[in-house]
């Protein structure tokens, strides 16, 4: 039966210092080292036959560090943007307990966790326009690419690993266990715990649990 194991990166820079990261690219913090070397740990006894990742540097470092741990580095690897952790406009960079204060906690945690209201938008010279993106949004990349990548691979037999991001895997675990809209906001993807799902011959789930 083939299994899917979805890894959120380990702790980030940003993550540690309790700032918004999005599309950010910054590094893996020592924790965040340590935690990807201890998801590795945990699949010791797993063998993969592809990885996806996103672009940004700590998930695919993160992905590095369980595959050279595996001995697998030679498997075939998919970058995509699709799987790029949710764009948070113009709070990207800064500080969650700040934003907190000047607008309130409400407005945070709407900003944070609703499924369909976005952060306000990161506008520029070249980008007038500006972008941000909800949970909402932040799926109707993710998804897509799941079902038309991801899904087929493990429905022809392979073992995947996927690393990726909070969000991003928040949308592919709330497709994957039926979730409404109400209760992906309080599903939360723990840095560098991996998340298997296996399936059956016909492609339905028959066990999800972290390891």
């Amino acid at each position: 039966m083939p299994n899917l194991v979805l890894l959120r990166h380990g702790e980030s820079q940003w993550n540690l210092e309790n700032r918004f990261t999005g599309w950010v690219d910054v590094p893996l913090s020592p924790k965040g080292e340590q935690e990807a070397r201890q998801a590795g740990e945990k699949l010791k006894n797993y063998k993969f036959d592809k990885a996806y990742t996103s672009v940004l540097k700590r998930a695919i470092d993160t992905l590095d560090i369980v595959l050279k741990i595996l001995g697998q580095q030679d498997i075939p690897i998919e970058y995509d943007q699709a799987l790029n952790e949710r764009h948070y406009g113009a709070l990207q960079g800064k500080n969650k307990a700040e934003i907190g204060k000047e607008y309130g906690e409400e407005q945070l945690k709407l900003w944070r966790r609703s499924y369909d209201v976005p952060p306000p938008k990161d506008k520029t010279d070249l980008n007038p326009e500006g972008i941000s993106e909800s949970l909402k949004d932040t799926a109707a990349r993710t998804l897509p690419y799941f079902e038309s990548k991801i899904l087929p691979d493990l429905l022809a037999g392979k073992n995947i690993i996927v690393s990726a991001h909070g969000n991003s895997l928040r949308s592919i675990v709330m497709k994957l266990d039926s979730l409404s809209k109400q209760e992906v906001l309080e599903l939360n993807i723990t840095t560098g715990a991996p998340l298997l799902y296996v399936y059956d011959g016909q492609g339905k789930i028959v066990e999800h649990r972290y390891l």
